[in-house]
Protein backbone atom coordinates (compact mmCIF):
# COMPACT_ATOMS: atom_id res chain seq x y z
CA UNK A 1 0.00 0.00 0.00
CA UNK A 2 1.41 3.42 -0.98
CA UNK A 3 1.59 6.45 1.30
CA UNK A 4 -1.19 8.03 -0.78
CA UNK A 5 -3.43 5.01 -0.13
CA UNK A 6 -2.66 5.14 3.61
CA UNK A 7 -3.41 8.88 3.83
CA UNK A 8 -6.61 8.44 1.82
CA UNK A 9 -7.75 5.61 4.10
CA UNK A 10 -7.05 7.75 7.16
CA UNK A 11 -8.99 10.70 5.74
CA UNK A 12 -12.02 8.46 5.18
CA UNK A 13 -12.09 7.07 8.72
CA UNK A 14 -15.23 7.95 10.76
CA UNK A 15 -13.16 9.93 13.31
CA UNK A 16 -11.54 12.18 10.68
CA UNK A 17 -14.77 12.60 8.75
CA UNK A 18 -16.48 13.70 11.97
CA UNK A 19 -13.69 16.21 12.63
CA UNK A 20 -14.00 17.71 9.15
CA UNK A 21 -17.81 17.68 9.38
CA UNK A 22 -17.61 19.76 12.56
CA UNK A 23 -15.18 22.17 10.89
CA UNK A 24 -17.27 22.56 7.72
CA UNK A 25 -20.47 23.06 9.71
CA UNK A 26 -18.78 25.85 11.66
CA UNK A 27 -17.44 27.52 8.50
CA UNK A 28 -20.99 27.68 7.04
CA UNK A 29 -22.12 29.17 10.36
CA UNK A 30 -23.96 26.20 11.74
CA UNK A 31 -23.41 25.15 15.35
CA UNK A 32 -22.26 21.52 15.65
CA UNK A 33 -20.64 22.03 19.07
CA UNK A 34 -21.79 19.73 21.84
CA UNK A 35 -22.92 21.18 25.18
CA UNK A 36 -19.92 21.77 27.45
CA UNK A 37 -20.99 19.20 30.10
CA UNK A 38 -21.13 16.52 27.38
CA UNK A 39 -17.69 17.52 26.06
CA UNK A 40 -16.28 17.24 29.59
CA UNK A 41 -17.91 13.83 30.01
CA UNK A 42 -16.50 12.55 26.72
CA UNK A 43 -12.98 13.81 27.47
CA UNK A 44 -13.15 12.27 30.96
CA UNK A 45 -14.13 8.94 29.45
CA UNK A 46 -11.35 9.01 26.85
CA UNK A 47 -8.59 9.99 29.28
CA UNK A 48 -9.70 7.50 31.93
CA UNK A 49 -10.01 4.69 29.38
CA UNK A 50 -6.49 5.33 28.06
CA UNK A 51 -5.13 5.47 31.60
CA UNK A 52 -6.84 2.20 32.54
CA UNK A 53 -5.44 0.36 29.53
CA UNK A 54 -1.99 1.77 30.19
CA UNK A 55 -2.13 0.77 33.85
CA UNK A 56 -3.07 -2.80 32.98
CA UNK A 57 -0.14 -2.94 30.56
CA UNK A 58 2.23 -1.52 33.18
CA UNK A 59 1.16 -4.24 35.62
CA UNK A 60 2.34 -6.86 33.11
CA UNK A 61 5.52 -5.10 31.94
CA UNK A 62 8.93 -5.28 33.68
CA UNK A 63 10.32 -1.93 34.79
CA UNK A 64 13.43 -2.45 32.66
CA UNK A 65 11.25 -2.57 29.53
CA UNK A 66 9.50 0.70 30.36
CA UNK A 67 12.49 2.68 31.66
CA UNK A 68 14.18 3.61 28.36
CA UNK A 69 10.99 4.67 26.50
CA UNK A 70 9.96 6.82 29.46
CA UNK A 71 13.44 8.37 29.61
CA UNK A 72 13.21 9.11 25.89
CA UNK A 73 9.82 10.75 26.44
CA UNK A 74 11.17 12.95 29.24
CA UNK A 75 14.19 13.94 27.13
CA UNK A 76 11.98 14.89 24.18
CA UNK A 77 9.58 16.79 26.42
CA UNK A 78 12.43 18.81 27.88
CA UNK A 79 14.32 19.46 24.63
CA UNK A 80 11.55 20.33 22.16
CA UNK A 81 10.62 23.63 23.89
CA UNK A 82 14.23 24.78 23.60
CA UNK A 83 14.47 24.64 19.81
CA UNK A 84 10.89 25.80 19.38
CA UNK A 85 11.74 28.82 21.53
CA UNK A 86 14.95 29.45 19.56
CA UNK A 87 13.15 29.25 16.21
CA UNK A 88 10.43 31.65 17.34
CA UNK A 89 12.94 34.15 18.72
CA UNK A 90 15.53 34.08 15.94
CA UNK A 91 13.48 33.26 12.86
CA UNK A 92 10.10 34.60 13.87
CA UNK A 93 11.27 37.64 15.83
CA UNK A 94 8.76 36.95 18.60
CA UNK A 95 9.06 38.31 22.12
CA UNK A 96 10.44 36.10 24.90
CA UNK A 97 7.00 35.51 26.53
CA UNK A 98 5.36 34.59 23.21
CA UNK A 99 8.24 32.34 22.10
CA UNK A 100 8.32 30.59 25.49
CA UNK A 101 4.55 30.07 25.46
CA UNK A 102 4.73 28.51 21.98
CA UNK A 103 7.65 26.31 23.09
CA UNK A 104 5.65 25.08 26.08
CA UNK A 105 2.69 24.18 23.87
CA UNK A 106 4.72 22.35 21.22
CA UNK A 107 6.91 20.54 23.74
CA UNK A 108 3.87 19.31 25.63
CA UNK A 109 1.55 16.71 24.16
CA UNK A 110 -2.00 16.33 22.90
CA UNK A 111 -3.86 13.48 24.55
CA UNK A 112 -6.50 13.53 21.80
CA UNK A 113 -3.88 13.20 19.04
CA UNK A 114 -2.35 10.35 21.05
CA UNK A 115 -5.74 8.62 21.31
CA UNK A 116 -6.27 9.11 17.56
CA UNK A 117 -2.86 7.52 16.93
CA UNK A 118 -3.75 4.45 19.00
CA UNK A 119 -7.07 4.17 17.18
CA UNK A 120 -5.34 4.50 13.82
CA UNK A 121 -2.82 1.77 14.66
CA UNK A 122 -5.61 -0.50 15.88
CA UNK A 123 -7.48 0.04 12.62
CA UNK A 124 -4.50 -1.05 10.52
CA UNK A 125 -3.77 -3.96 12.91
CA UNK A 126 -0.33 -2.78 14.06
CA UNK A 127 0.34 -3.54 17.76
CA UNK A 128 1.52 -0.81 20.13
CA UNK A 129 3.20 -1.27 23.51
CA UNK A 130 0.47 -0.98 26.12
CA UNK A 131 2.54 1.19 28.45
CA UNK A 132 2.66 4.16 26.04
CA UNK A 133 0.06 6.13 28.10
CA UNK A 134 2.70 6.28 30.85
CA UNK A 135 5.08 7.88 28.35
CA UNK A 136 2.36 10.39 27.52
CA UNK A 137 2.10 11.37 31.18
CA UNK A 138 5.84 11.90 31.69
CA UNK A 139 6.07 14.03 28.53
CA UNK A 140 3.33 16.44 29.57
CA UNK A 141 5.06 18.12 32.50
CA UNK A 142 8.74 18.80 31.54
CA UNK A 143 7.88 20.77 28.42
CA UNK A 144 5.55 23.15 30.22
CA UNK A 145 8.04 23.71 33.03
CA UNK A 146 10.87 24.43 30.56
CA UNK A 147 8.64 26.89 28.69
CA UNK A 148 7.74 28.71 31.90
CA UNK A 149 11.41 28.87 32.94
CA UNK A 150 12.37 30.33 29.56
CA UNK A 151 9.75 33.04 29.95
CA UNK A 152 10.61 33.82 33.56
CA UNK A 153 14.39 33.75 33.26
CA UNK A 154 15.71 36.50 35.50
CA UNK A 155 12.26 37.43 36.79
CA UNK A 156 12.03 38.20 40.50
CA UNK A 157 8.41 37.21 41.05
CA UNK A 158 8.13 33.44 41.53
CA UNK A 159 4.55 33.43 42.82
CA UNK A 160 2.91 32.98 39.43
CA UNK A 161 5.52 30.36 38.51
CA UNK A 162 4.68 28.23 41.54
CA UNK A 163 0.98 28.63 40.86
CA UNK A 164 1.50 27.51 37.29
CA UNK A 165 3.54 24.48 38.40
CA UNK A 166 0.67 23.53 40.71
CA UNK A 167 -1.74 23.99 37.80
CA UNK A 168 0.33 21.60 35.66
CA UNK A 169 0.49 18.84 38.26
CA UNK A 170 -3.18 19.13 39.17
CA UNK A 171 -4.50 19.67 35.64
CA UNK A 172 -7.52 17.61 34.75
CA UNK A 173 -5.83 15.65 31.96
CA UNK A 174 -2.82 14.68 34.11
CA UNK A 175 -4.95 13.69 37.10
CA UNK A 176 -7.36 11.59 35.02
CA UNK A 177 -4.51 9.78 33.26
CA UNK A 178 -2.73 9.12 36.56
CA UNK A 179 -5.94 7.90 38.19
CA UNK A 180 -6.58 5.60 35.25
CA UNK A 181 -3.01 4.28 35.34
CA UNK A 182 -3.24 3.63 39.08
CA UNK A 183 -6.59 1.84 38.84
CA UNK A 184 -5.49 -0.24 35.85
CA UNK A 185 -2.19 -1.17 37.50
CA UNK A 186 -3.85 -2.11 40.81
CA UNK A 187 -6.75 -4.08 39.33
CA UNK A 188 -4.77 -5.78 36.54
CA UNK A 189 -6.19 -7.62 33.52
CA UNK A 190 -8.94 -9.38 35.51
CA UNK A 191 -10.18 -6.11 36.93
CA UNK A 192 -10.21 -4.47 33.51
CA UNK A 193 -12.15 -7.39 32.01
CA UNK A 194 -15.05 -6.45 34.30
CA UNK A 195 -15.30 -2.93 32.86
CA UNK A 196 -14.05 -3.54 29.31
CA UNK A 197 -17.58 -3.62 27.81
CA UNK A 198 -17.84 0.04 28.81
CA UNK A 199 -14.25 1.25 28.37
CA UNK A 200 -13.22 -0.77 25.29
CA UNK A 201 -16.11 -1.38 22.88
CA UNK A 202 -17.62 2.17 22.82
CA UNK A 203 -14.21 3.89 22.69
CA UNK A 204 -14.09 4.69 18.96
CA UNK A 205 -17.68 5.94 18.94
CA UNK A 206 -16.96 8.31 21.83
CA UNK A 207 -13.83 9.54 20.06
CA UNK A 208 -15.88 10.23 16.91
CA UNK A 209 -18.29 12.41 18.87
CA UNK A 210 -15.44 14.23 20.59
CA UNK A 211 -13.68 14.94 17.29
CA UNK A 212 -16.91 16.36 15.84
CA UNK A 213 -16.76 18.99 18.57
CA UNK A 214 -13.01 19.48 18.11
CA UNK A 215 -13.54 20.16 14.41
CA UNK A 216 -15.80 23.05 15.33
CA UNK A 217 -13.22 24.40 17.82
CA UNK A 218 -10.41 24.16 15.25
CA UNK A 219 -12.47 25.91 12.56
CA UNK A 220 -13.04 28.89 14.85
CA UNK A 221 -9.27 29.20 15.30
CA UNK A 222 -8.75 29.14 11.54
CA UNK A 223 -10.44 32.54 11.34
CA UNK A 224 -7.57 33.97 13.40
CA UNK A 225 -4.80 32.80 11.05
CA UNK A 226 -4.36 36.26 9.58
CA UNK A 227 -3.29 37.44 12.99
CA UNK A 228 -0.48 34.92 13.51
CA UNK A 229 1.63 35.73 10.45
CA UNK A 230 3.28 33.65 7.77
CA UNK A 231 6.09 32.47 10.04
CA UNK A 232 3.76 30.75 12.53
CA UNK A 233 1.73 29.16 9.74
CA UNK A 234 4.91 27.54 8.37
CA UNK A 235 6.11 26.77 11.91
CA UNK A 236 2.85 24.97 12.75
CA UNK A 237 3.49 22.43 9.97
CA UNK A 238 7.29 22.26 9.89
CA UNK A 239 7.85 21.84 13.63
CA UNK A 240 5.57 18.79 14.01
CA UNK A 241 7.38 17.16 11.09
CA UNK A 242 10.80 17.79 12.65
CA UNK A 243 9.69 16.69 16.10
CA UNK A 244 7.88 13.66 14.72
CA UNK A 245 10.99 12.41 12.92
CA UNK A 246 13.08 12.95 16.06
CA UNK A 247 10.48 11.06 18.09
CA UNK A 248 10.61 8.19 15.61
CA UNK A 249 14.41 8.11 15.82
CA UNK A 250 14.23 8.08 19.63
CA UNK A 251 11.64 5.28 19.59
CA UNK A 252 13.81 3.16 17.31
CA UNK A 253 16.92 3.74 19.45
CA UNK A 254 15.19 2.68 22.69
CA UNK A 255 13.86 -0.52 21.12
CA UNK A 256 10.17 0.25 20.64
CA UNK A 257 8.22 -1.70 18.04
CA UNK A 258 7.06 -0.05 14.81
CA UNK A 259 3.74 0.78 16.46
CA UNK A 260 5.36 2.14 19.61
CA UNK A 261 7.85 4.16 17.55
CA UNK A 262 5.02 5.69 15.53
CA UNK A 263 3.13 6.63 18.71
CA UNK A 264 6.23 8.24 20.27
CA UNK A 265 6.66 10.18 17.03
CA UNK A 266 3.05 11.37 17.29
CA UNK A 267 3.59 12.45 20.90
CA UNK A 268 6.68 14.43 19.90
CA UNK A 269 4.85 15.99 16.94
CA UNK A 270 1.72 16.93 18.84
CA UNK A 271 1.05 20.13 20.78
CA UNK A 272 -0.97 20.69 23.93
CA UNK A 273 -4.19 22.68 23.95
CA UNK A 274 -5.44 21.69 27.43
CA UNK A 275 -2.72 21.58 30.09
CA UNK A 276 -0.30 24.07 28.51
CA UNK A 277 -2.81 26.90 27.94
CA UNK A 278 -3.96 26.70 31.57
CA UNK A 279 -0.40 26.95 32.92
CA UNK A 280 0.69 29.63 30.43
CA UNK A 281 -2.34 31.78 31.20
CA UNK A 282 -1.26 31.90 34.85
CA UNK A 283 2.54 32.14 34.56
CA UNK A 284 2.94 34.12 31.31
CA UNK A 285 -0.11 36.42 31.22
CA UNK A 286 1.66 38.80 28.85
CA UNK A 287 1.87 36.12 26.11
CA UNK A 288 -0.64 36.51 23.27
CA UNK A 289 -3.16 33.60 23.16
CA UNK A 290 -3.74 34.15 19.45
CA UNK A 291 -0.06 33.41 18.80
CA UNK A 292 0.19 30.25 20.89
CA UNK A 293 -3.29 28.73 20.48
CA UNK A 294 -4.21 29.44 16.85
CA UNK A 295 -1.26 27.52 15.32
CA UNK A 296 -1.87 24.59 17.68
CA UNK A 297 -5.60 24.20 17.14
CA UNK A 298 -5.99 25.76 13.71
CA UNK A 299 -3.09 24.05 11.93
CA UNK A 300 -1.01 21.51 13.87
CA UNK A 301 -3.89 19.51 15.36
CA UNK A 302 -5.79 18.97 12.06
CA UNK A 303 -2.51 18.46 10.16
CA UNK A 304 -1.43 15.68 12.51
CA UNK A 305 -4.84 14.01 12.37
CA UNK A 306 -5.19 14.13 8.59
CA UNK A 307 -1.63 13.74 7.30
CA UNK A 308 0.69 13.22 10.26
CA UNK A 309 -0.58 9.86 11.51
CA UNK A 310 0.10 7.89 8.30
CA UNK A 311 3.26 9.90 7.63
CA UNK A 312 4.81 9.16 11.03
CA UNK A 313 3.90 5.51 10.57
CA UNK A 314 5.82 5.46 7.28
CA UNK A 315 8.82 7.11 8.97
CA UNK A 316 8.68 4.55 11.80
CA UNK A 317 8.57 1.68 9.32
CA UNK A 318 11.53 3.07 7.38
CA UNK A 319 13.63 3.55 10.53
CA UNK A 320 12.75 0.09 11.85
CA UNK A 321 13.86 -1.36 8.53
CA UNK A 322 17.20 0.45 8.78
CA UNK A 323 17.63 -0.69 12.40
CA UNK A 324 17.08 -4.32 11.42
Amino acid sequence: MTLFDIVSSNLLSPMLLAFFAGAIATVIRSDPRLPEPIVLTLSTYLLLAIGLKGGVALAKTPLATVALPMAAGIALGGAIPLWCYGACRRLGGLSRPDAAAIGAHYGSVSAVTFIAALTYMSRIDVPVEGFMPAVLVVMEVPAILIGLLLARRGAADSGSMMEAVHEVFTSRSIVLLLVGLAIGWASGPKGFDAVSPFFAAPFQGVLTLFLLDMGAVAAKRLRELRGVGAFLIVFAIAMPLVNGVLGAIAGTLVGLSTGGTMVLAVLAASASYIAAPAAVRIAIPEANPTLYLTPVLGITFPFNLAVGLPLYYEVAQALQGVAV
